[in-house]
């Protein structure tokens, strides 16, 4: 065995003595010292106990410490044993199932969701996928009964959908109305009417913007107002989103007329984020029918090279001169007799109906309460989702029919129309009282000549009769006087007037008769115009 040659004693000088040098050329001392081999051989062989391990001497403590360990594991056998095969011979408090039990589904507090069962498909009605409903509410008591009853009946199976309203800025009765209307509808007595989760959640932005129609659609407002609205959404979203929902509908409560059957229609598409074509009624005097919704479009080479000239936090809106986008609509590409299954690519998408799958918000799409690429909300909104790869599309032919609310002008119009016709029905009235009165005034001068012929009758006899016939006479020749004297009259001013033309006509007459060829024989001869001419002149 070679030694180190790294030792201070200086005896690695020397390789070949190191390596190949026998120890016993060495002094004991210095073998002692270095290895201590020999003094180890010896004493082994002095001492027979030397070279065995140490142990220590056991303890009267370590025996009975061991033997606790033993009875806590038997015991704890023992009780496995009588909880799995006797387990109702248990206490209940001192044996739970909650605390004991490996399966972890017994505790209430847990729960495991896949959000692969989420995802959204085209017939989520036989998969039994649930639709979360929101609606944002302000101002919204005129209209909240005929939201409800679009509620009542729609198709989807009520106890698939979750219903969630958010109460904003409002100063009418809205939140009371809400919670009279939804008891309603719990307590209904038909089961399939009761929806699932409700929830009503409150919360104010400040806004300063009226609930009037000119004030909610002028232009100056909307940046701002939209902004607000998108906060509204994004609360609105997040506080009602579960992991269990699979689809997100959007719906205004100032719709209409609405198919009851609307999510399944936008559902059997299996897009993204579908939208219906908005429309909305008019009177008669307005043209009966009106694009209402302009913010669900196709994007235009026009607008994008406006939104490069605006500034960052500049807000594009749609239906206003200040931003000519040349865009197409979808509402203008609707068809009241096309096919309502027709499906067109859009970038920003309206807010009034949106049926969205669930998992285009989970992946962090959402209602910009800024401006993204120089929209705000529902537009934003589309063209985020078209920006992460997510489908968006319009029906052109499929409409929801939005609440006619009249503009200042239409109002003023209306005003005008009302009080014509008031002062029409005035003047109808009038009419009909001088007319009632004039009807009278001849019954009494009927029924007074009545009681005049008969007491004459009844006193002259036969001469008052002969009396009254010779009166008759005198007033016919009287009246035929008249009439020959007003002929007179006529005819008289007739000839004056003929006077001043008969130099023309008689000429013209000259030259007519002159013109007038002679009748051959078999011939007819044509009157006509000189008839005609006699009667004109006559």
């Amino acid at each position: 065995m070679n030694r180190h040659h790294g030792f201070t004693n200086g005896y690695a000088a020397s390789k070949k003595r190191d390596d190949y040098g026998p120890y016993s050329d060495r002094p004991d001392l210095e073998s002692k010292y270095i290895w201590g081999m020999h003094d180890l051989v010896e004493d082994e062989k002095t001492d027979g106990g030397f070279g065995r391990r140490f142990e220590p001497r056991k303890k009267a403590l370590h025996s009975r410490s061991r033997l606790m360990r033993l009875g806590l594991f038997a015991l704890g056998i023992v009780a496995l044993v009588v909880y799995f095969v006797f387990p109702s011979a248990l206490p209940g408090p001192l044996f739970s199932t909650t605390a004991l039990s490996s399966d972890t589904s017994d505790i209430e507090t847990l729960r495991y969701y896949d959000l692969s069962d989420a995802q959204g498909s085209s017939v989520g009605w036989q998969r039994e996928e649930r639709v979360l409903l929101c609606t944002p509410l302000r101002d919204a008591a005129p209209h909240l009964p005929m939201f409800f009853a679009h509620l009542r009946n729609f198709t989807y199976p009520h106890h698939l959908i979750d219903l969630a309203f958010l109460v904003s800025d409002s100063k009418d009765n809205t939140a009371e109305l809400l919670s009279q209307l939804l008891e309603a509808q719990q307590a209904d007595p038909d089961p399939a009417q009761h929806y699932g989760e409700i929830s009503v959640i409150h919360k104010d932005f400040g806004q300063a913007v009226s609930q009037d129609f000119e004030s909610r659609h002028g232009f100056a407002a909307q940046a701002s107002r939209r902004k607000l609205m998108a906060r509204a959404r994004n609360w609105l979203l997040s506080a009602a989103l579960r992991p269990y929902h699979s689809w997100v509908y959007w719906r205004d409560a100032d719709v209409e007329t609405c198919p009851y059957t609307v999510i399944e229609d936008l559902m059997r598409h299996d897009k993204d984020v579908t939208v219906p074509n908005i429309w909305r009624p008019l009177p008669d005097w307005l043209g009966g029918e009106q694009p209402y919704d302009l913010n669900s479009w196709q994007e235009s080479e026009t607008a994008i090279a406006l939104a490069e000239t605006l500034d960052e936090d500049a807000v594009i809106v749609e239906g206003y001169a200040e931003y000519a986008t040349w865009r197409p609509h979808l509402a203008y590409l609707r068809d009241p007799y096309g096919d309502p299954d027709v499906e067109m690519e859009l970038d920003g998408v309206g807010g009034v109906s949106i049926l969205a799958k669930a998992r285009v918000f989970r992946a962090g799409v959402h209602f910009p309460a800024f401006s993204f690429e120089r929209h705000a909300e529902t537009e934003g909104f589309g063209k985020m989702a078209r920006r992460m790869g997510f489908s968006v599309i319009g029906l052109p032919h499929y409409t929801v029919w939005h609440l006619y609310e009249p503009s200042v002008d239409d109002i003023r119009h209306m005003e005008e129309m009302e009080a014509e016709k008031r002062e029409r029905e005035k003047q109808e009235k009038e009419n009909a009282a001088r007319a009632k009165e004039i009807h009278e005034e001849f019954q009494q001068v009927d029924s007074q000549w009545e009681e005049d012929k008969k007491a004459i009758g009844g006193s002259g006899g036969d001469d008052d009769t002969t009396g009254q016939e010779a009166k008759g006479d005198t007033r016919k020749k009287e009246g035929v006087k008249k009439i020959n004297t007003h002929n007179k009259d006529d005819a008289g001013t007739k000839q004056d007037a003929g006077k001043k033309s008969d130099g023309k006509e008689g000429a013209a007459d000259e030259k007519k008769q002159k013109a007038k060829p002679e009748r051959k024989m078999g011939q007819a001869e044509d009157d006509s115009d000189d008839d005609w001419g006699d009667l004109s002149i006559d």
